[in-house]
């Protein structure tokens, strides 16, 4: 036998069986693969339901302004203003709902999606106008109903985020889709028109102009327009995706170049957009990333004791203000985090600001409390010897009365223990502020002169006069008894 003659591989029965089975696994695993595939395409394509000229119909019969549709936005306008006067939720949710502002937004991106230069001329000079009496509306409301502060549901329109970015973005894909569906979905729109909230910028921009705040005008405008371009983004891309058909223009030069100014307009309108989408994004980062970082590097930690902290997003300083003491290695360490931990990369240009961090917390204290003990003790004795003096007064005044009143009674047989009888009307009468008395000389027939006591009074103003009357009758008849007196006249 030759030992250089290839020897033949003869298959096993066993491992004939796994290369079989291996084919049958890898042919189901293909097959569900494929099942997987089919079910998410079918799940999510929604082509099949897509009405092409209903929708555009449907959405040039949205985009006139005139008539009804003009009353009903000044009305959901002044609902809106008035849900924002009394910081209300529901009623400016309310006032989404009927607002008809979303028809020109619609005709805007459709009208680009298929070229159609007549219907976004036509979307845009609504848009405009809708703006224009939204404004005026807001303004005469705040003007006549000036609000006394700025309420939490104004404060939440004048300044756009991502969330706002991403609610137009997303609301304005949902109610494309919804429009194209074959039998509208009415939910969504009502869904899409309180998500996208269109009508409480407005308002706010027409406070910005009744008060005079520049600012708030330009910012509530600007957020305006930021839900306003990414729901018409949505719209066009929507549309584009489900390859609406274009309308086109033959031998019109002018047609073709209007369409693409209007492009180029688009074009130009979206840069500003996609910046602020940037900016917002990257904010909304700082911000993530400055919440984790307080929580992981100090509210974590016990040997810092966090007093107050905040964010100056203009200069990126963070303003951290302790209770205990913050050594120089804590504060390096800190900002050591700041620089170098990737979890915190877009904290790298932050300024860190230590407030109170030089200050021995607990001898401050210990010293604080010792001090405020012994001051107090000094001010319990000053205050029981001014009581004391109080009280030596009283009895001076009581005596010295007393000398009067009988050196008035050894005098006079006639007297008139005025003091006693005055501390007694007082008690009976809390209302009297004043009491005097006198003895007034008084003639009728200018011959014969009679010597008249009277009571001069002054009531509390407090008391009515009905209440005074009475009191100072009975009063009178008191005194007459007890001063012995037949006639007294009281003023």
């Amino acid at each position: 036998m030759d030992n250089n003659k290839e020897k033949e591989t003869v298959a096993t029965p066993s491992e004939a069986g796994t290369d079989a089975t291996k084919k049958e696994i890898t042919k189901d695993a293909q097959g569900l693969f494929q099942n997987i595939k089919t079910f998410l395409f079918e799940l999510l394509d929604f082509r099949n339901d897509t009405d092409q000229e209903a929708t555009i119909e449907a959405i040039k019969q949205d985009i006139s302004f005139k008539g009804a549709t003009a009353w009903i936005l000044i009305c959901s306008i002044f609902v809106a203003s008035i849900g924002l006067n009394a910081n209300s939720t529901a009623v400016v949710i309310g006032a989404m709902l009927i607002s008809p502002l979303m028809g020109p937004i619609l005709g805007i991106g459709m009208s680009l999606a298929i070229n159609d230069i007549d219907t976004l001329r036509k979307s845009l000079i609504n848009l405009v106008i809708m703006i224009v009496l939204s404004l005026l509306t807001a303004f005469t409301f705040f003007y006549l109903f000036p609000l006394s502060e700025d309420t939490s549901e104004l404060l939440g329109r004048v300044r756009p985020d991502i969330r706002d970015v991403l609610i137009a973005f997303f609301g304005g894909l949902a109610l494309i889709i919804a429009r194209t569906k074959k039998g509208t979905i009415a939910s969504v729109i009502f869904g899409v028109a309180i998500a996208t909230a269109l009508m409480p910028p407005l308002c706010t921009a027409g406070y910005g102009l009744a008060k005079g705040n520049l600012i708030y005008f330009l910012q509530a405008l600007y957020l305006f327009t930021i839900n306003t371009i990414f729901i018409a983004l949505a719209t066009f891309l929507v549309l584009k995706l489900l390859r609406f058909t274009m309308i086109r223009y033959v031998n019109s030069a002018k047609r073709k170049r209007t369409a693409q100014l209007a492009s180029l307009v688009a074009l130009v309108v979206m840069i500003p957009a996609f910046l602020t989408f940037m900016q917002v994004y990257r904010e909304n980062g700082i911000n993530t990333q400055l919440a984790e970082f307080l929580r992981n590097e100090i509210k974590l930690n016990p040997s810092y004791q966090l007093l107050d902290d905040s964010f100056i997003m203009e200069s990126k300083e963070l303003q951290l203000s302790f209770f205990n003491e913050i050594s120089e290695g804590e504060v390096n360490s800190l900002k050591n985090s700041l620089m170098t931990d990737p979890r915190y990369s877009n904290l790298k240009d932050i300024k860190l600001s230590i407030k109170g961090s030089n200050t021995k917390s607990f001898d401050l204290i210990s010293s604080a409390y010792t001090d405020a003990r012994e001051e107090l003790e000094q001010n319990k004795n000053i205050i029981s010897g001014l009581n004391k003096e109080i009280e030596d007064l009283k009895q001076t005044i009581s005596s010295l009365n007393q000398r009067i009143d009988k050196t008035e009674k050894d005098r006079n047989a006639q007297y008139i223990p005025f003091s006693t009888v005055a501390k007694d009307a007082k008690i009976r009468y809390n209302d009297i502020l004043e009491i005097s008395f006198s003895k007034v000389l008084s003639t009728k027939d200018f011959i014969k002169v009679d010597t008249m006591p009277e009571m001069i009074i002054k009531w509390s103003k407090k008391l009515s006069e009905t209440d005074r009357k009475k009191k100072q009758k009975e009063l009178q008849l008191w005194l007459q008894k007890e001063l012995k007196l037949d006639t007294l006249l009281i003023k």
